[in-house]
């Protein structure tokens, strides 16, 4: 059961979404998979978003399952939602999001549960955020607002929801 769900939610929110941008890109709706441009980010993050909805629904159907994991997928769904629609109107980093939404899991895990001791996996977690953000910049992907605007917004979020998760 465990790793039938693994690869159905690596399936739905990882492989499949995948295979769509590069039949976007294929089929010339989407001019490159880099999405450097801020119309090219519409189409790809909505299809994305509706995948990420129909694995949260398809796992709070799911009543033998523990409700904590359609309820974290569903701030991380959340969060790509969001940041989907803020994509028809600013160039926010999703990349950045990402690296904010695992810093406050982190944060929460270490702060909710006294067995877990968040000092090395915070500092990798903070290391990796550096690391994707100095990339993203050097490769003239994003302005650095808006990888900081990402990384916090992720933060936030995910630290908000995942605090009442496991309120």
């Amino acid at each position: 059961m465990k790793s039938r769900l693994f690869y159905l939610i690596a399936l739905s929110t990882l492989v499949i979404p995948m295979i769509t941008i590069f039949g976007l890109k294929l089929s010339g709706t989407l001019k490159s998979i880099h999405m450097a441009e801020l119309k090219d980010r519409g189409v790809p993050f909505t299809v994305t978003s509706i995948y990420y909805i129909l694995t949260v629904y398809l796992l709070y159907q799911q009543s033998q399952l523990d409700p904590i994991l359609w309820q974290v997928l569903g701030i991380i769904t959340l969060s790509i939602v969001v940041l989907t629609i803020i994509t028809f109107f600013w160039k926010m980093s999703a990349h950045m999001t990402g690296m904010g939404g695992l810093i406050a899991a982190v944060v929460v895990l270490g702060l909710k549960f006294t067995t877990f001791q968040p000092l090395y996996p915070l500092l990798i977690s903070v290391m990796l955020a550096g690391l994707v953000a100095s990339v993203r910049l050097y490769l003239e992907a994003h302005k650095p607002l808006e990888i900081y605007v990402g990384l916090l917004f992720g933060f936030v979020l995910c630290f908000v929801g995942f605090s009442w998760i496991w309120a």
